[in-house]
């Protein structure tokens, strides 16, 4: 699996329980396991949560480096994070924050790991359809996670690149370098994408008709 794609984890088909299990059971699965430690912010909860979200994903019976590994891109975030935190003397959120990251990513894993793609859409749009009476469009709301998770990997693979890039040419410790290209090719990404949903009428809004 490329690197950029280890973030939150391709589908990769199983018979697991959780792979058969339906995709509305995944997503309340997965605010169990993460929302209790959001709410008691203990170091304690997080650690739990981090075990219990780590112990799912090996009950899918798939490789641990997919289930597991971390980018590392991801492991500096974290601490960096932890550095910053503990700089400013909380100590508490150096676990707190990090361990909370970890069991989100986890249970974001056993979602994208066990369900396709167009599934897990489909879910969210129909979950969000009786939002519809107060002005959110569902179909348009499945459209933009459907992009953002588009975009994501987009993104962390054009990092790679670059940095890959900035090292061949000895300029791995120059950050104007390596951040440059990255933002230049976010921009002609979003701008890209934003011309094909044009081009298909997505990105219009939509205006009432008068009745005469």
């Amino acid at each position: 699996m490329n690197q950029h794609h280890r973030l939150f984890g391709l589908y990769v088909p199983g018979n697991s329980f959780f792979h058969s299990a339906g995709v509305g059971w995944k997503y309340l699965i997965v605010l169990a396991l993460t929302v209790p430690a959001l709410l008691a912010q203990s170091p304690q909860w997080c650690a739990a949560a981090v075990m219990l979200s780590a112990g799912c994903l090996l009950v899918t019976r798939l490789p641990p480096a997919i289930t597991l590994g971390l980018p590392r891109a991801l492991i500096f975030l974290l601490i960096a994070m932890g550095g910053f935190q503990w700089f400013l003397g909380d100590r508490n959120l150096v676990w707190v924050t990090t361990l909370n990251v970890v069991a989100a990513l986890y249970a974001a894993r056993l979602l994208t790991l066990t369900t396709p793609g167009p599934v897990l859409i489909d879910a969210l749009v129909g979950f969000a359809g009786p939002l519809h009476h107060v002005g959110l469009d569902p179909e348009r709301f499945g459209l933009a996670v459907a992009v953002m998770m588009r975009s994501i990997p987009h993104l962390l693979g054009s990092f790679a690149e670059v940095r890959d890039a900035a090292r061949a040419r000895g300029l791995e410790r120059n950050l104007f370098a390596q951040l440059a290209p990255v933002v230049v090719k976010a921009v002609a990404f979003a701008q890209a994408t934003g011309e094909a949903l044009t081009a298909r009428g997505l990105g219009e809004t939509r205006e009432p008709k008068l009745s005469r």
